[in-house]
């Protein structure tokens, strides 16, 4: 009877086991689904000049830096105009995600060139906190660039 009960107490482990590892395949595929929506979602905004909106999918550290008034302002006024976005590919750990875009734009050039449409590759960083994803726009200062010239 013994024998009977360390058997199924083996069963019952390696079924819960495998259940957890299964949850955590589902996890990982939400993730992966959340993070593909909300950065075509973020360009999307960008693309229609609601740069306001798009400013909920910064990090919260990274909003602790920039208004949303200054935010939009900056996004919104630039001369390129962005035209489409395509969802790439991604590559995720526990809480960041590379995600990989092609966006179709617009840019002046002026004189005889005028307007010229083109494609570029977005490569943006995600990142987890608190249970959400998150955008962290890189960030380049010009005066650490020029001390790393020197």
């Amino acid at each position: 009877m013994k024998s009977k009960k360390v058997y199924f107490a083996k069963i019952m482990l390696a079924m819960a086991a495998l259940a957890l590892a299964g949850c955590g395949m589902l996890k990982k595929d939400e993730d992966a689904s959340v993070i593909k929506a909300k950065a075509v979602q973020r360009w999307d905004d960008l693309i229609a000049h609601k740069a306001d909106k798009a400013y909920d999918f910064l990090a919260p550290g990274y909003r602790k830096t920039i208004s949303r008034a200054q935010y939009a302002h900056d996004m919104n006024g630039r001369g390129m105009r962005w035209k489409k976005v395509r969802f790439g590919s991604q590559t995720c750990d526990v809480d960041t995600c590379t995600v990989h875009l092609g966006v179709d734009y617009n840019i002046n050039l002026g004189g005889l060139a005028g307007k010229v449409d083109s494609m570029g590759l977005a490569v943006e960083t995600w990142i987890k906190v608190d249970g959400t994803w998150y955008y962290l726009p890189q960030i380049t200062s010009p005066k650490l660039d020029q001390g790393a010239e020197k």
